[in-house]
């Protein structure tokens, strides 16, 4: 609890800075739409040594699909516009809309993530807690 209320604000600032930010492509997932991921913010952790906080808008096309992946860190999600479907390690996946979040552990395996729309855009912030310059996104076969 202490985490998101340190965190909230950052959330919501986080939400107009988009535009002034380096847009990355997600690697597509069997000829879907790449969602695109903009670097919001990084941070290192002076009380946590080789840690990094790490702040990114993920906006998924309408259809995009992610690849099965990790994180190897704290993952917060937080959805911005639109629905996303979530799910780790094989289990059913949960469905969230404007201002529902969800969370991944460094061990936790990603294997649905996707706009849950055929029609419409979604877009959510992420917060990651990880080590510093380990990348956000690890591809799993």
């Amino acid at each position: 609890m202490r985490i998101l209320k340190t965190f909230a604000p950052l959330l919501l600032l986080a939400t107009g800075a988009v535009a002034a930010h380096q847009t990355h492509h997600a690697a597509p997932a069997s000829g879907a739409p790449m969602a695109q991921v903009s670097e919001l913010m990084t941070q290192a952790l002076k009380d946590y040594p080789g840690k990094e906080g790490k702040m990114i808008l993920v906006t998924y096309p309408p259809g995009s699909v992610d690849p099965i992946h990790r994180h190897n860190a704290e993952a917060f999600v937080y959805v911005l516009e639109g629905h996303i479907e979530m799910g780790l390690n094989g289990k059913k996946p949960v469905t969230l809309g404007p201002g529902q979040a969800f969370h991944e552990g460094p061990a936790d395996l990603h294997t649905i993530g996707r706009n849950a729309s055929k029609t419409e855009p979604a877009r959510f912030v992420v917060f990651l807690l990880k080590d510093q310059h380990a990348p956000v996104l690890i591809p799993q076969q």
